[in-house]
């Protein structure tokens, strides 16, 4: 029928006065079942016909009034007729308009398809642009001073209507979809608030400016209406940073920053912690680590972690936009809160022989994270605090150092000594071996590595002590001088390349990929025949047994000669075949056909000269010991202890003392073990530095599974993670396996049944995964979750404390693994660790669609209606989510294990049965809605299924627009029309 025939229809009803039924019935007589009325644009026929003269026409308005409480027309028709009528100035009809929207702003709502509940939002978003144009108007009226009165009435009735509309979330919610669904009306709506806010800069009443005001600024919140997070602030201590820091300041000196820069900002993010109080986390953390530090090389790493990197990572995280305020004002904000620590900077200052804190506040006003004025403040305040610190006695202190001075003078040092290395030496390599020698006295060698490791400067350093080993460096006539240069350089390089491997970890010195194929020497040795923690080394190796030609005339040498000859010497092959010839040696000590005292003679020549020989020949030695039964070791081991005797004659080479320092602690690293399986004492000179820091924690005939339930016991008692614990669980971590450590620690969470204490669990666990954060979170969430989710006699487990606390770690987990995952970061120490393959993962989650998966048949098994979850309509194709729209690889365990874990979940929800696990799947929800940065597209939530959106909403808890638009991808049409859809029904 034609549209003609519906005005003619309305004009024969006002002709003869039909009352509101009694037209609703003509109509459907004269319009028979077929054609909707919103195709036949009832409403804005209506309106048009109502709409003629000056005032409204009552009885066909009273047609309209009675469609729309029938349901004859939709909410959006209705809503979109209206912003079609522009003539303001007939005051009477707005106003007859104005009611109408009052029937129904408040309670919009549509039950039809998604289709439609996009409709009821872009008509949502024109009817507030009329709004707008409609308030602006009579804004400018009120100008008029004839019509002031009635023009401010008038904007009042405007501004009451759009204070109703703007103030249910809802409908701000499906603005917000309308925004996205179609920029260029969202753009008109920002026209229409500029407009107004020009047309009220002259109203003098300040009722109606204030109420505008609060209009504008309410539309203005609804682009961002998700990020708004309240900061939590009823806490003063945060472990979950303090533990990250300890962690990064024990185990990661060289990692670059960034890393620990986006983690440390993650927590902040997931914890709500306000800037002033993590920045002074972060500092507490700094000083705990000072004090707690075993002496030596780990005090100074300490030194050089809190002086020179944690500057440098505020320094970035001053780069991360910090809203209203200054990111310089919450760091002075925090050192006045740290300032207020009296005892712990008086025992810093006291661990470290100086005003530490001064020396921090100049480091970061250096930085430019503190204004000059602050600094200054800061300082006064802490010297005058200084005045009644416990003081050592003057004796003592005399000949204590202090660390942090001399780190912050080692690093421009670093920064020289690379520029005179790179120089070109080949002529007199003399100044170069002056260089080097200032290197090892003292404990220059450690402050300087500490100081380049602190500013990712070790890592050059190391490769340029490589090209050091090169033989090739130097082409001189071998002359005597000249080749006990080349001698004493190779000796110093290998020793310092040995002490940074042992000390800060060996994938320091790898290089990436060396040019040409050409593996330098001491990368191959190193990699090959270097005795390092948890590296078991074959004895009988090739690499042990090269030419045995060379080894020949080695083991010639060795015995005959009272004097090395240096001139002849190549020193990288005599340390290549030196295993090959101590091998010998033993042989014939051993069958007797050498004397105690040639051996003697045999090691004084070995160490005698270049100690990086026997360096090499204790580290072969270690590996043959322990292939050795408990009678034949003797001879080794005396051999060992003869090498790491020092010799002390007048006819070594120069800086023979300090080298054997330095040989004699990378001996003691090298034997640790061995020693400890063969309960033998080797006594090596004492070297001033300490015994192996952190070596040996475990408890003797102890399981380590009441090792790890006592450790975290006392973790959990004190409220935060010390160094010490931190490397008892990465012992255990090693030692039981990523499933064993994982299982265990949540077997302990849930045990806990006070609220708080499940809150402090969870932040310190969040910490103690940081030890390998990949692995335990594909873990949690393909192995352990599943489980307890599946099998109904674990539910009673997962109740309210620790089942809310398991699903709060498990998005921490989650989210943490997700981001730094994408970015493809895994510190160096994670990276040694055996990577759990994917095969795991492919036998729970196959990646064939096609057969039902282990989950699945779990799933399946405790479910009264089977064939709905293992048909094969179940599986990942038919769950459609927006992982796949935007195409994520699911070959990828991580995205595959979130996927499984949301289909899981969506189940779950779908179940006929409830129970604490169906609570336990709201908390995680809930949980991922709190921590979610809005707007930030490939969250873990993009591998929920779009079905899963009216499943939750079926959930009390969850049933807010707010919740709606945090949990669907808003970019997506689709992720658009399933959240209208969701939110217009509730």
């Amino acid at each position: 029928m034609k549209v003609v025939n519906l005005k003619q229809a309305i004009l024969q009803a006002w002709k003869e006065r039909w009352s509101d039924y009694q037209w609703a019935i003509n109509m459907k007589r004269f319009f028979p079942r077929g054609a909707t009325w919103d195709i036949l644009n009832l409403a804005e026929a209506l309106l048009e016909q109502a709409m003629i003269g000056p005032s409204p026409n009552p009885l066909i308005l009273s047609y309209l009034k009675y469609a729309i409480s029938s349901q004859m027309v939709s909410y959006s028709t209705v809503l979109t007729a209206i912003s079609k009528f522009d003539d303001f100035s007939r005051d009477l009809c707005v106003q007859s308009l104005l009611e109408i929207m009052d029937m129904f702003c408040d309670r919009l709502s549509c039950h039809g398809k998604a289709e439609e509940c996009i409709g009821l939002c872009r008509a949502l978003m024109s009817a507030l642009n009329w709004l707008l144009r409609c308030a602006a108007f009579y804004a400018d009226k009120v100008k008029e001073t004839l019509e002031q009165v009635a023009a401010e009435s008038q904007l009042k009735m405007c501004l009451e209507r759009l204070e109703k509309m703007l103030g249910s979330a809802k409908n701000r919610a499906l603005i917000h979809i309308a925004k996205l669904e179609e920029t260029s009306s969202w753009s008109a709506v920002e026209q229409s608030l500029v407009k107004l806010g020009e047309s009220l800069n002259s109203l003098s009443n300040s009722p109606l400016r204030s109420q505008a005001d609060d209009c504008i600024s309410l539309i203005k919140s609804i682009p961002t209406m998700l990020s708004v997070h309240s900061e939590q602030l009823n806490k003063t201590g945060f472990p979950t940073v303090h533990a990250v820091v300890l962690l990064e300041g024990t185990m990661n000196l060289t990692g670059e920053t960034q890393p620990l820069v986006e983690q440390l900002m993650m927590v902040k993010r997931m914890q709500r912690i306000p800037s002033p109080l993590f920045v002074l986390e972060i500092w507490k953390a700094c000083f705990v680590g000072l004090i707690e530090s075993p002496e030596g090389t780990e005090e100074l790493k300490w030194t050089a972690f809190t002086f020179l990197k944690i500057p440098q990572v505020l320094v970035k995280l001053k780069k991360y936009p910090q809203g209203e305020k200054d990111f310089t004002e919450d760091v002075n904000c925090a050192f006045e809160f740290l300032l207020k620590l009296t005892p712990l900077l008086d025992k810093a200052d006291q661990r470290c022989n100086c005003d530490c804190t001064s020396l921090l506040l100049q480091e970061c006003s250096k930085q430019g994270l503190l204004s000059e004025a602050n600094m200054t403040n800061l300082i006064t305040k802490r010297t005058a605090d200084r005045e009644h610190a416990p003081r050592l006695k003057s004796a003592e202190n005399a000949n204590i150092q202090p660390n942090p001075g001399l780190i912050l003078r080692a690093e421009p040092t670093v920064t020289n000594i690379l520029k005179t290395m790179d120089a070109d030496h080949s002529k007199s390599p003399e100044g170069l071996l002056g260089v080097l020698g200032h290197m090892l006295s003292g404990k220059s060698l450690d402050l300087l590595l500490a100081a380049a490791a602190a500013t990712g400067k070790l890592k050059s350093f190391a490769r340029k002590f490589i090209k050091l080993e090169i033989p090739k460096v130097f082409i001189s006539p071998p002359s005597a001088k000249a080749a006990s240069v080349r001698a004493l350089l190779f000796d110093i390089s290998f020793l310092m390349l040995c002490h940074v491997a042992q000390t800060y970890g060996s994938e320091v010195i790898l290089s990436e990929s060396s040019p040409a194929g050409e593996v330098p020497f001491f990368e191959t040795w190193m990699l090959t025949c270097m005795p390092e923690e948890g590296k078991i080394l074959n004895p009988d190796h090739p690499c042990f047994r090269p030419d045995s030609t060379k080894v020949e005339s080695l083991v010639a040498l060795l015995n005959n000669s009272s004097e090395m000859k240096l001139v002849q010497m190549k020193w990288h092959e005599a340390c290549l075949s030196i295993s090959a010839a101590i091998l010998e040696i033993l042989n014939a000590w051993e069958n007797s056909v050498l004397t105690f005292e040639s051996i003697q003679k045999i090691t004084d020549n070995i160490k005698g000269k270049v100690c990086s020989m026997a360096v090499c020949a204790v580290a072969w030695l270690v590996a043959h010991v322990r292939m050795l039964g408990l009678d034949e070791r003797e001879k080794s081991l005396q051999m060992i202890r003869q090498l790491a005797t020092p010799l002390y004659g007048e006819n070594t080479l120069q800086f023979y003392n300090e080298r054997v320092v330095i040989m004699s602690s990378i001996l003691e690293h090298m034997c640790a073990d061995v020693l400890q399986q063969t309960a033998t004492q080797i006594k090596f000179p004492s070297t001033g530095m300490d015994t192996i820091p952190y070596w040996n924690l475990l408890p003797p005939k102890k399981p380590i599974k009441e090792v790890l339930t006592s450790v975290f016991t006392k973790v959990l008692e004190k409220g935060w993670v010390d160094s010490r614990s931190i490397h008892i669980f990465d012992t255990l971590l090693h030692m039981g396996g990523v499933y064993w450590f994982c299982n265990n620690l949540v077997k302990e969470l849930l045990k806990e049944t006070r609220k708080e204490h499940t809150l402090r669990a969870v932040e310190l666990l969040y910490a103690i995964f940081c030890l390998d954060m990949q692995q335990l979170t594909l873990t949690l969430l393909g192995h352990i979750l599943p489980n307890l989710l599946t099998d109904s006699s674990k539910w009673h487990t997962l109740m309210d404390p620790p089942g809310k606390a398991l699903a709060k770690l498990s998005v921490w987990c989650a989210l943490s693994s997700y981001s730094s995952h994408n970015k493809g970061q895994a510190s160096a120490r994670q990276k040694k660790r055996h990577r759990e393959d994917i095969e795991d993962y492919i036998s729970l989650f196959p990646l064939d669609d096609t057969q039902p998966s282990k989950l699945m048949r779990l799933l399946s098994s405790n479910e009264e209606d089977a064939n709905i979850l293992s048909s094969p309509n179940r599986s990942m194709s038919s769950s459609l989510s927006a992982s796949q729209l935007h195409t994520v690889s699911m070959r990828d365990p991580l995205n595959r294990v979130l996927a499984n874990l949301f289909l899981l979940i969506s189940s779950i929800l779908g179940a006929k049965t409830a129970g604490t696990h169906t609570q336990f799947v709201q908390w995680f929800m809930e949980e991922c809605v709190d921590c979610l940065e809005q707007g930030s597209r490939g969250s873990i939530l993009q591998f929920m299924p779009f079905t899963m959106v009216s499943e939750l909403v079926k959930v009390s808890t969850m049933s807010s627009p707010k919740i709606v638009l945090a949990i669907t991808d808003l970019s997506l049409p689709l992720g658009r029309r399933v959240a209208a859809k969701a939110i217009a029904a509730l």
